[in-house]
């Protein structure tokens, strides 16, 4: 009887294939990873010490004033400015490798067509340079995406601002990218053009596809995006999720008769704003952000029995607005003080 080698695949081959299988099973990469990215131009730092990161289907919105350094970080993270130090991933791949460009679409804040060009031949000029098969009809559903089907053989030196801004999303979407970065997407659209881009950002998303918008419009940032990094002076001036920046949640009371001991009470929940018989309260977060769903009945209980007269109660919620100013104020304070 042959006391041969047992059958089956040999070992290398038996270990290749156990690899193969763990790999499938890893969690798919970031869309986007930087860590401690910074530029500078001659002797002024434009972008010192960024980190962001950007996960599969997921909506970030990056926030700042002008000259924050939000789009030099775009074009870093995109391979279109060399960063002075600091690494970044497209994908899970290199930003110095050409291939992880190959599955991101992008709509630059500055650009332009060529005039004698129509909206379907720059597409397909475009189709040819990202070097992806995409049929015509699928080129014509993008179009049409964008509100442009109707002006497709058109040349693009007679579109106005906005109609060039939609064939520019439509470009950055063709070739049916894994990521998508819009840098001041509606920045030339009137305001059926801004809900047309929204509901493409919520169905980008809804298709696993990440997203990271640039963008001055703060009330869309805040119905699209999951996450949001404010940029100020080149520096993450804070990040995270709508939830966790806009948390601070207010009630408002018109009160009258409030006594010393009412006032009190008041101070005790949180932080007090009072206009006239007006007074804006800031109510307490506890554990992962939420608010204590019990803490306005029991604080309108309580100023009835110290015996306030309440004549109205007004939820609030401080808006991404408002928190955005909240965040740049207090930079700009810190660094006058640090000055003085």
């Amino acid at each position: 009887m042959a006391t041969g080698p047992t059958a089956g695949p040999p070992a290398d081959v038996a270990a290749r294939e156990t690899a193969a299988r763990l790999v499938a099973e890893l969690p798919p990469s970031s869309a986007i990873w930087a860590s401690g990215l910074r530029k500078s131009y001659g002797r002024r730092p434009a972008v010192e010490e960024v980190s962001l990161e950007v996960r599969r289907g997921e909506v970030v919105g990056l926030l700042g004033p002008n000259g924050a350094g939000k789009t030099t970080v775009i074009k870093m993270l995109l391979g279109l400015v060399r960063a002075d130090g600091g690494e970044a991933m497209l994908l899970g791949r290199p930003t110095t490798d050409p291939a992880a460009r190959a599955r991101v679409g992008y709509l630059p804040e500055l650009f332009r067509y060529q005039p004698w060009l129509s909206a379907t031949e720059v597409m397909a000029l475009h189709v040819r340079l990202a070097g992806v098969t995409v049929t015509p009809a699928e080129q014509r559903e993008c179009l049409a995406l964008v509100g442009l089907a109707e002006r497709s053989r058109d040349r693009v030196g007679g579109f106005s601002k906005g109609m060039q801004q939609r064939l520019g999303l439509a470009v950055a979407l063709v070739a049916r990218p894994e990521l998508v970065v819009l840098d001041e997407p509606t920045s030339a659209l009137d305001p059926l053009g801004r809900a047309d881009v929204r509901d493409i950002v919520l169905d980008l998303r809804s298709r696993g596809v990440a997203v990271l918008l640039n963008s001055h419009l703060i009330g869309e940032v805040e119905r699209v995006c999951d996450r949001v990094v404010i940029l100020d002076r080149g520096r993450v001036a804070a990040s995270g999720t709508l939830e966790d920046l806009l948390g601070r949640r207010e009630v408002r009371l018109h009160l009258v008769d409030a006594s010393p001991a009412v006032h009190a009470r008041l101070a005790a929940t949180g932080t007090v704003e009072q206009t006239g018989d007006w007074y804006a309260v800031t109510l307490p977060v506890g554990t992962g952000g939420a608010t204590d769903d019990d803490a306005v009945p029991h604080l309108v209980r309580d100023l009835v029995a110290l015996g306030a007269r309440v004549h109205a109660v007004e939820p609030g919620r401080v808006s991404l607005e408002e928190r955005l100013l909240d965040i740049l104020r207090a930079g700009a304070t810190a660094r006058s003080e640090a000055d003085a």
